[in-house]
């Protein structure tokens, strides 16, 4: 028996997270406005033992290809785009156990403000909160927001690391444990001796006042991040738990894995207590051939339009300028090795249109597995061993089609494998991941920090009293 993987489901609250499947029969993504989708799926998730869901978001619109924003909409390539936030109490609601990972951006959302956000969230599914921190890299997000372009990556990352600071001193330090006592002989709901401006000024923020919400069952929600540059893996390191990767081939994901344990064990924390989580597309059927025509069957709804397009808001190319000599170029500094030697393989001499390289990123470029629910496991597995990753985000292809098929297909075969949960954890979303208690660990820098300004006000208390 393997360790044990640990399962979240990555989605938008959108019509559709791979181009072109909107028009597939079978796909229900239209329901996205709908409020009972979101409850049937949570249902289904929880029925299926997966420890959350995980919303992937973004705040601007794809501009990249042929320099317009027309293609974007026209595919409905992560637009229409709804706030995933406002689904969460209800899909909460009607389980007991699933975890909910939310996006929000430091660039754009104030700290003072978000902070208030997901302590309500984490107080209303009962401390089921996880936040996934992004700096968000998209000028069409930063014009919108007033700005003329988006910040530099290294600027963005030292705003976040300031953000970080701010909300740590408000979930952390601005109210003690004790200081709601609901105490009616005194007519006194908290003791305000007890709650505390944080006092925050910075190169970036000005708070000056104490957290609107009490402390929350996690106090600071589940941490989440998935940069991958220098800088990105440096932040990783010191704010994350967990760790959203989209890396397409086992050598490339084993290097983030390793660089970022490296760099957190030498800021002086447990690497153990960082999961990591890649991005798994599956494809299921009873049979290889059963799966293997499903896969036929979605690639004849694939847009290799809306493909470039969201590829050249990662890459910032233009795919529409080029031929495919140029994807084949973006394949290679995106390490995608795999894919490079299946090029190779099939026809070494051959000359592959755009459609046809297109193809290989019909599904995101995250690994794409096609089989029997016995083979799907057997990479799962087998993954997990190579790289020393901690479960999957498990993507779909058609909402919630494939979703609906992993659940009945795949999750029995890796519960007789004793590879993942057949009953849930008690306790938080923190406590059912990590198996211990609900708040931040002591060596991670968010309670350091809440230790240290406890350790003040303690100092400034004495003085005063002398």
């Amino acid at each position: 028996m393997g360790k044990r993987i640990y399962l979240n489901v990555i989605t938008i609250a959108g019509p559709t997270a791979s181009p072109g499947m909107w028009a597939h029969p079978e796909d229900r993504g239209q329901e996205y406005t709908d409020l009972n989708y979101w409850i049937e799926l949570a249902k289904t998730l929880e029925r299926g033992k997966f420890d959350a869901i995980f919303f992937a978001d973004m705040l601007g619109v794809y501009d990249t290809y042929q320099g317009s924003m027309d293609t974007a909409i026209r595919q409905t390539i992560q637009v229409p785009l709804n706030d995933p936030s406002y689904l969460i109490p209800a899909m909460a609601a009607v389980t007991k156990h699933l975890g909910f990972a939310a996006t929000f951006s430091t660039t754009y959302e104030h700290p003072y403000a978000l902070s208030r956000k997901m302590s309500t969230l984490d107080h209303l599914t009962k401390g089921r909160i996880g936040w996934n921190i992004v700096t968000s890299n998209i000028d069409s997000a930063a014009k919108n927001y007033g700005m003329e372009q988006q910040m530099g990556l290294i600027d963005r990352y030292d705003r976040g690391d300031e953000y970080m600071d701010v909300v740590y001193k408000l979930w952390e330090a601005s109210w003690e444990h004790d200081a709601v006592v609901q105490d009616t002989a005194k007519r006194m709901y908290t003791d305000p001796s007890k709650v505390h401006d944080i006092g925050h000024k910075g190169a970036y923020f000005q708070v000056p006042g104490i957290h609107l919400t009490e402390p929350s069952p996690q106090r600071t929600p589940l941490l989440f991040q998935a940069g991958n540059s220098t800088r990105g893996r440096e932040f990783a390191a010191k704010h994350a738990e967990s760790i959203f990767l989209n890396t397409p081939t086992a050598a490339a994901t084993k290097f983030i894995v390793n660089d970022i344990r490296e760099r957190a064990e030498k800021q002086g924390r447990d690497p153990s207590k960082i999961f990591f989580f890649p991005k798994l597309t599956p494809i299921v059927g009873r049979t290889v051939q059963e799966a293997q025509s499903r896969y036929e069957d979605f690639l004849k709804y694939s847009s290799p339009e809306g493909i470039f397009a969201l590829l050249g808001a990662w890459s910032g190319i233009d795919f529409s300028q080029y031929g495919p000599d140029k994807l084949l170029e973006f394949v290679e500094k995106r390490d995608n090795h795999g894919i490079i030697e299946s090029f190779r393989r099939s026809d070494p001499n051959k000359k592959w249109s755009s459609e046809q390289l297109a193809n290989f990123f019909a599904f995101g470029t995250s690994s794409l597995t096609i089989g029997s629910p016995g083979q799907i496991a057997d990479v799962m597995e087998s993954f997990v061993a190579e790289t020393g990753v901690d479960g999957f985000n498990i993507g779909h292809i058609i909402q919630p089609g494939t979703l609906n098929e992993f659940v009945e297909l795949v999750i029995p075969e890796l519960q007789s494998r004793g590879l993942v949960q057949t009953e849930y954890r008690e306790g938080t979303y923190r406590e059912k991941i990590f198996g211990e208690g609900p708040y931040l660990s002591k060596d991670h820098p968010g309670r350091i920090l809440a230790e240290a300004e406890a350790a003040n006000r303690n100092r400034n208390k004495e003085v005063g009293s002398l």
